[in-house]
């Protein structure tokens, strides 16, 4: 249990996260509330520099940063805007620079902090980019294709093959972003035509569709916990106030492939 009778601290940080199962070395893929680990004494600063002095020089920190206000605003719901709004929308909007859009409000306010560090690299993709700071972080973010938006081409791709961990940190398998490459890998899984504005050369935005995978959310909470039931895979603790899971992305990776395969019914179904 965390000691409440004081904040917080870089140092405090590090034991949790060491008590939790990381280590020099290790690529990790972190999804944090920060609001979750409660006071820290340095804010989401402390959180990320306590997180990259355990990973030390050869260890790699990597967050999502998606952009979900740069997609068709035909489909937007948390709020939807007038139809009379999308031409303007999609012809106006700068579009999607990796070195100067922000990430999304929903994604948090650690994921921007690691965004705006000095050496972090970021994908290109302009729904769902990552950042990456250390060892990895080149390699992580290079080659992140439109049509492959989290796939095996994309940064859950190359933490898959890094043997890197996934950590929830205050947060639930819903934000488990790395179960979207289980459906990527799907023999047939439902696609669709998506778009967003994205940046060119010359400064202007350009709006551009493409097709790829059809992401569901919906069913990662039963998803996660079957995970967490049959495979013993996932450490549970602490960091701060925040309950904590580490799990090997390479192993919930090839759970939920067979879980999905399993319990959704294709598109061919």
């Amino acid at each position: 249990m965390a000691d409440q009778s004081r904040p917080h601290t870089v140092a405090s940080l590090r034991r949790d996260v060491k008590d939790l199962g990381l280590h020099a070395g290790d690529v990790v893929l972190v999804h944090c509330s920060t609001s979750s680990v409660g006071f820290v004494a340095g804010g989401p600063q402390a959180i990320v520099q306590a997180l990259l002095d355990v990973l030390g020089d050869e260890g790699t920190l990597v967050v999502p940063t998606h952009t979900s206000e740069n997609t068709d605003p035909a489909s937007w719901q948390n709020p939807p805007v007038p139809e009379s709004w999308w031409s303007v929308i999609r012809e106006e909007s700068p579009g999607f620079d990796p070195a100067i859009t922000p990430a999304s409000r929903w994604m948090g306010v650690l994921a921007e902090t690691v965004r705006t560090w000095p050496g972090s690299r970021r994908s290109n993709h302009p729904q769902v980019s990552f950042a990456a700071l250390g060892a990895h972080a080149a390699e992580v973010t290079a080659g992140h294709r439109l049509d492959d938006a989290l796939g095996d081409s994309s940064p859950l791709g190359a933490v898959y093959r890094l043997d890197g961990k996934v950590s929830l940190l205050g947060v639930g398998h819903d934000s488990n972003t790395s179960l979207h490459l289980a459906e990527w890998r799907q023999p047939e899984p439902p696609r669709h035509t998506t778009g967003s504005a994205i940046r060119q050369l010359d400064g202007s935005g350009r709006w551009t569709t493409w097709s790829d995978v059809a992401e569901d959310e919906s069913d990662f909470e039963q998803l996660g916990a079957d995970f967490e039931r049959e495979t013993r895979a996932v450490h549970i603790g602490r960091v701060g106030n925040a309950t904590t899971r580490l799990m090997p992305q390479p192993v919930l990776v090839d759970y939920a492939t067979r879980w999905i395969s399993a319990h959704r019914q294709t598109s061919a179904g």
